[in-house]
């Protein structure tokens, strides 16, 4: 686990993930994905109150929504990192949304894709020092407003 601190807020990323721009973390389990909301996402909006995944046998593509999340600062919808087909949604975040802000790489995830183009799609993600980096960045610039 990598971790930055700024100011006085802690950021964790996984070492074996891919991360999107926009703060949805990637883990490879064989041809397909798991994916959810990072720390640092989670951290910058706020406690959940609502997850909403597509239903399981929706068909996505990289950067169309997935998922829409409410917390007490913002409602939002996420786009998915990859290309695939939603194979599981996480049934717990129905109940409990909680869960990501509490365990955002563990059992706060969003969804398992069964994976189409990741050969291309890879590419456009980034690795665990290059989005520590990111959020890095993203921090102080939130530090200032």
């Amino acid at each position: 686990m990598l971790e930055v601190m700024v100011d006085k807020f802690i950021f964790r990323v996984e070492e074996n993930r891919f991360y999107s721009q926009e703060g949805v973390w990637v883990a490879l389990e064989g041809t397909h994905a798991r994916v959810g909301l990072t720390d640092f996402t989670q951290q910058l909006n706020g406690d959940l109150a609502f997850a909403s995944v597509k239903p399981a046998g929706t068909e996505i593509k990289a950067s169309e929504g997935f998922a829409d999340i409410e917390t007490v600062k913002a409602i939002m919808e996420l786009s998915s990192p990859v290309t695939g087909r939603i194979l599981e949604v996480n049934p717990e975040l129905e109940a409990s949304p909680e869960l990501i802000n509490q365990d955002p790489y563990g059992k706060g995830w969003l969804a398992v894709l069964e994976l189409e183009r990741w050969e291309e799609e890879k590419a456009v993600l980034l690795d665990a020092p290059r989005y520590l980096d990111l959020v890095k960045q993203q921090a102080e610039m939130e530090m200032k407003k």
